[in-house]
């Protein structure tokens, strides 16, 4: 069965790591016979989440902006893929934003039962990644069908196209082959 793969890029700099381990994943999800799609943040207008919890009675955000449509996207969506660079051991700002305005999906029939997070660090440690793996994860446990599928995090790399040769981008491939 091909599954609908939506994978949201996080960073705002163009070309950056993360993207580019966005964009391994989809080619190993196209490679498979899967529909993929990336969905970069960094043009989008996503205000922040007012608290407000109109959307659980509306099923959308009463903030007309981009996050609107993109959690539309997500509801869909076999596979959900977060690529994030790493801030202060936590996921980026705008990837923290746009989960905080998908709350409208909570309680709804949504599909995704896969979930990824594809992480960058200019920091190598193993435990880098546990902040934003944490974040992601408390997410996706909102969610009864939803688990964490797999992580895949490059660190040891800063600058754009630092993660050439990396080994994530193979294992970000690998990931996307096989959702």
């Amino acid at each position: 069965m091909n599954k609908k793969v939506l994978i949201i890029s996080s960073s705002f700099r163009k070309g950056s790591n993360s993207e580019m381990l966005a964009k391994e994943f989809e080619k190993g999800a196209k490679k498979a016979g899967n529909k993929a799609e990336i969905v970069s943040l960094r043009d989008k207008n996503i205000g922040f989440c007012r608290g407000c919890l109109a959307c659980l009675k509306l099923g959308k955000c009463v903030i007309s902006d981009d996050a609107v449509k993109i959690a539309e996207k997500m509801k869909s969506a076999d596979v959900l893929v977060f690529a994030t660079p790493v801030y202060y051991y936590s996921v980026s700002g705008q990837l923290k934003t746009m989960l905080d305005r998908a709350n409208p999906l909570y309680d709804s029939d949504y599909r995704f039962t896969d979930v990824y997070l594809l992480a960058t660090a200019a920091e190598d440690e193993k435990t880098t990644v546990e902040g934003a793996q944490k974040a992601v994860q408390g997410w996706v446990d909102c969610f009864e069908r939803a688990r964490l599928s797999g992580v895949i995090f490059a660190g040891g790399v800063n600058d754009a196209g630092d993660i050439a040769g990396h080994k994530g981008l193979t294992e970000a491939y690998e990931a996307g082959k096989n959702v």
